[in-house]
């Protein structure tokens, strides 16, 4: 059986990838209000594409964007049942003049496509799609139940995705959980990784005037905001990258000599980080390596500021606020709602006089470890290393997929994170781009998971 639904599957890769660029042309930017009618298509169209392929698909509401929903059971009740997410919102393309060609005008150049969302992630979970497809097509039939979960807000944080899990456990009950939403280490080297950093965020904002006033009339009497959120910004980070606010680290678990060990496994490095990012320099806490700062050390970064007049030419002003979007990873033990209160703490504190600083949309969930342990990883395991030629890594992930913390303390089932990408995908950047080769191996990974599952 398997070889005939891998053969299926390489002998239909046009037609898949021929979906996958119509599916991309979708712009469901989550984040856009404007989009809003985008997202709903981009549900539409995969929960056509999942009925179409033989399985029972919905579109279902949430206080947000709505989640794609979809099974397929066989006769056998005692078979196992796998539950995959991922999600059809991709980030704002903006600035789009940085990118090579138009982000939701899915181009195939030098064996990579280039699309917003390409990675991240709807060709990470169409390659599921179509390893089902590819199962149902060539033998009409599934060696496991399969549970489809797509949601549309998970580039804002998913802030309705525990309320719909929590509703409807009963809908998603399974034996274990797939995740692609992350990357391999190279085209032959897959990663399985066993924790994601949770992650935190608000805005502030500085206000010194109650509206801009001239630079010349009032310069050198009044408080300027630019600079005191710039100064209360400095204080909260030391010149090697520390975090500065009290009490940030103290929850922080300790790295056991083992993990630490086989995080020295991978073969990744400052060089690494350099390449990946025209950084000039790797940069931060220096008694812990680039693998270690990654996944098991917490985070505070600007994402964002502004203030005043940004617009060509000159206007001699001294604005009346400023603002940033702030946002910290957290790893286990760290409770958000203690972190965002320390921080916003540590910069009322550092506030200069006569400036007022308020915040708001803070909003966060915390760092999630799996086990590596049950059979259902296992065979996650087995499928990467048949598919690639190599047995995975196992590492701790930087970034952060709220869902999983949902699934973990309402589903209580294993969690397999098996990402399909590259590193330099570009994801949440202008020429975010997804290998065909990577696509198609998916794929194959995926039809072996079912297999070996």
């Amino acid at each position: 059986m398997l070889n005939r639904v891998l053969d299926y599957a390489r002998a239909h890769r046009d037609e898949y990838l021929k979906d996958l660029l119509e599916y991309l042309a979708i712009p469901s930017v989550s984040a856009q209000p404007d989009r809003a009618r985008d997202v709903k298509m981009a549900a539409l169209w995969l929960s056509g594409h999942l009925h179409e392929a033989g399985l029972r698909a919905e579109v279902m509401p949430t206080a947000g964007h709505p989640v794609v929903y979809a099974e397929w059971s066989g006769p056998d009740h005692h078979r196992p049942t796998v539950l995959i997410y991922g999600h059809y919102d991709v980030q704002p393309a903006e600035p789009f003049e940085l990118w090579h060609s138009e982000p939701f005008r899915p181009v195939v150049r030098d064996g990579y496509l280039y699309a917003r969302g390409a990675s991240d992630n709807k060709g990470q979970h169409l390659a599921h799609v179509k390893a089902v497809v590819s199962y149902l097509r060539a033998e009409g039939t599934l060696p496991v139940n399969v549970k489809f979960l797509i949601e549309g807000e998970e580039e804002i944080g998913s802030p309705n995705l525990s309320a719909f899990i929590a509703a409807h456990r009963d809908l998603l009950a399974c034996d274990c959980v797939m995740i692609s939403d992350g990357a391999l280490f190279n085209l032959t080297q897959p990663v399985l990784t066993y924790g994601l950093r949770g992650l935190v965020g608000f805005e502030v904002q500085v206000r010194c005037l109650d509206r801009d006033v001239h630079s010349g009339h009032y310069g050198g009497n009044v408080q300027n905001p630019a600079f005191a959120l710039a100064q209360i910004l400095a204080s909260l980070k030391d010149a090697q990258g520390r975090v500065t606010v009290p009490g940030f680290y103290d929850d922080v678990r300790v790295l056991s000599a083992e993990e630490r060990a086989a995080l020295a496994r991978i073969p990744y490095s400052d060089a690494d980080v350099m390449r990946e990012t025209g950084a000039s320099m790797a940069f931060g806490e220096p008694e812990f390596t680039v693998n270690e700062r990654k996944g098991v050390r917490p985070t505070l970064e600007v994402n964002g500021m502004w203030s005043g007049y940004t617009g060509p030419g000159s206007k001699t002003i001294i604005p009346a606020t400023a603002h940033a979007k702030i946002t910290c990873r957290l790893v286990p033990n760290q409770d958000p709602a203690k972190v965002i209160r320390l921080v916003q703490d540590a910069m009322r504190a550092a506030a200069p006089a006569g400036a007022e600083v308020t915040f708001n949309d803070a909003r966060g969930t915390p760092a999630s470890l799996v086990s590596l342990d049950a059979p259902q990883i296992q065979a996650a395991a087995r499928a990467a290393a048949a598919t690639y030629g190599n047995p995975p890594f196992y590492e701790l992930e930087g970034g952060s997929i709220p869902v999983v913390h949902d699934f973990q303390s309402l589903l209580g089932k294993p969690i397999a994170l098996l990402g399909f990408g590259l590193p330099d995908d570009n994801i949440h950047s202008p020429d975010e781009r997804f290998a065909v080769v990577c696509y198609e191996k998916g794929i194959e990974a995926s039809i072996r998971f079912i297999a070996e599952l």
